[in-house]
């Protein structure tokens, strides 16, 4: 594809389409590589972006419960003949 380098203040740069932005879910950053006589540009994506804002909000609302009960201090396991805790592999 064959786009056009245009004058922004001082500096130079390049146009997103909408259908360009939109197809490959381009928001406010991009990752720029600078590789072997290539530029490549890619969208930044962070996932997991405001999960810690999220999870305090969560914790403070009481919404951090667990779906079912942690079984791993609970439960033994049988090896054999011997009883052994989930806390510790010796018998």
């Amino acid at each position: 594809m064959e786009v056009s380098v245009i004058k922004i203040g001082n500096s130079r740069g390049i146009r997103f389409s909408k259908t360009i932005i939109e197809r490959y879910n381009i928001r406010d950053t991009v990752e720029m590589i600078l590789d072997k006589g290539h530029i490549i540009i890619k969208p930044l994506s962070r996932p997991r972006k405001g999960w810690d804002k999220a999870f305090i909000e969560m914790h403070a609302n009481g919404d951090d419960k667990l779906f079912m009960p942690d079984i791993s201090k609970k439960k033994t396991l049988r090896n054999g003949n011997k009883t052994v805790s989930n806390h510790s592999c010796k018998p």
